[in-house]
């Protein structure tokens, strides 16, 4: 079950860590014919559900055409992914990253299924589905009846997501790291990115916890072959992207 070996973990109180994961894909099935495909990878490093700054952030070519439909949920076109390299040549880094890392995914077996796809066509053992840890699940079961996607439950507990104007893969599990954490009552009074790992273990918060200012701000994790090729994915969406309104 996708869950209750996710929960044993947290009830035991286990330090561990744990990789928050998004994927963005061509379509819904990867065993369509032609088969859907991953085209972009965001995870976030977790060390005792604290972040620790740790992000993998991966474009890939999917080998195929990109549907429209595909293309208006996260305006990744196939121009833009051209010059990506496939699956294959990113597996090990990707996997090297994850490591054997508890996976907390929103709506885990679409994510599952397509890495597992990926996976067994380059002839790579599966991901064990007991790794993932299925926030849409425990959203479900904490707020039955209510709305359980990404942006609903920002929405509940607060959290900005006003960038999220298209899905997006790392600002995705950003935003999840931050939805875990407040669906699972983790060290929140010491989230944030980078934010120092000695804590007081008996520390309580009153009331709803909500990151605080920084005292100095992060520097850009970025890099500038990223920061470009972003700029040139916004050119292809034309002069009506969102993004291209900002100030």
């Amino acid at each position: 079950m996708w869950q209750s070996s996710s929960l044993h973990y947290l009830m035991r109180g286990w330090i561990m860590r744990e990789i928050v994961l998004d994927t963005e894909t061509t379509g819904l099935d990867p065993y369509d014919t032609p088969a859907h495909r991953i085209v972009e990878i965001g995870a976030v490093e977790l060390w005792n559900q604290v972040p620790t700054g740790q992000t993998y952030h991966q474009y890939i070519h999917p080998e195929r055409d990109m549907p429209p439909e595909a293309f208006a949920i996260h305006g990744i076109s196939e121009a833009f992914l051209a010059d990506k390299p496939r699956f294959a040549d990113i597996a090990q880094a990707f996997l090297s990253f994850i490591g054997d890392a508890r996976l907390v995914i929103h709506n885990a077996s679409f994510d599952m299924r397509f890495l597992n796809a990926e996976l067994s066509w380059l002839g790579l053992p599966a991901l064990p589905d007991e790794r993932a840890l299925d926030t849409l699940l425990i959203a479900r079961r904490r707020f039955p009846g209510s709305p359980a996607s990404l942006d609903a439950l920002c929405r509940r507990f607060g959290i900005d997501n006003s960038n999220r104007t298209l899905h997006g893969a790392l600002l995705d599990s950003e935003i999840l790291a931050e939805v875990y954490l407040e669906l699972t009552g983790g060290r929140q009074a010491d989230f944030g990115l980078g934010a120092d790992q000695t804590r007081n273990t008996t520390t309580t918060v009153s009331g709803p916890w909500r990151p605080q200012p920084r005292k100095a701000p992060l520097p850009p994790r970025l890099t500038e072959a990223e920061r470009a090729a972003h700029t040139a994915m916004v050119a292809e969406l034309g002069e009506g992207a969102l993004w291209s309104k900002r100030g």
